[in-house]
């Protein structure tokens, strides 16, 4: 369903913050600290799930203060639709993940499906850990996996559509200096 910018605009106008650019990188500093204390020795592999996890991973990394290489996945399961479907693999990552420290860096655990059959991928190339990252925890009961958690989160959100901050609206609205939630939705 493709969408206007006006459209996409009122949206914007319309949506609710929850949470402020301030306080994401309060946040964002905060568990990289936890990050760096259990990674900082490991030569970790940062993987970035693209593309909303692209906001969030250069700001963690920035805040990681340790040698460390970035790499990128491209892997969706929403397109430019609202609800999910089967995983599209588009990118896999450069490096070789076997024998490596990764940290898997995401925009939300929402169910948590897309995040869990990636850490499945990761483990089945003999990775020596994965941790994952995620800016954001959706509240609900509707998890893929029951009880399935990041290891690092930095904040929750309500059971609502959100955008910003890597999150997208239809595509747009990753730009959103704010972590915003569609009003309605």
């Amino acid at each position: 369903m493709s969408v206007t910018v006006q459209e996409v605009d009122k949206i914007w106008r319309e949506a609710d913050c929850i949470w402020t650019d301030q306080q994401i990188e309060r946040s964002i500093e905060a568990i990289s600290h936890k990050i760096e204390e259990d990674l900082a020795d490991k030569d970790p592999l940062v993987l970035v799930v693209m593309k909303g996890g692209m906001m969030f991973g250069a700001r963690l990394a920035m805040c990681l203060r340790f040698p460390l290489e970035i790499d990128y996945i491209h892997v969706t399961r929403y397109g430019m639709e609202t609800s999910g479907s089967e995983l599209n693999w588009k990118v896999l990552p450069q490096h070789s993940l076997a024998g490596r420290h990764v940290l898997l860096v995401d925009d939300i655990l929402d169910e948590g499906q897309t995040l869990y059959k990636i850490i499945e991928s990761c483990r089945a190339q003999n990775v020596a850990s994965i941790r994952c990252a995620v800016l954001v925890d959706k509240i609900h009961d509707r998890k893929y996996v029951a009880d399935f958690k990041a290891d690092y989160t930095c904040l929750e959100v309500p059971d609502r559509y959100v955008f910003g901050y890597g999150m997208d609206y239809k595509g747009y609205l990753r730009n959103a200096d704010g972590i915003y939630a569609v009003k309605g939705m």
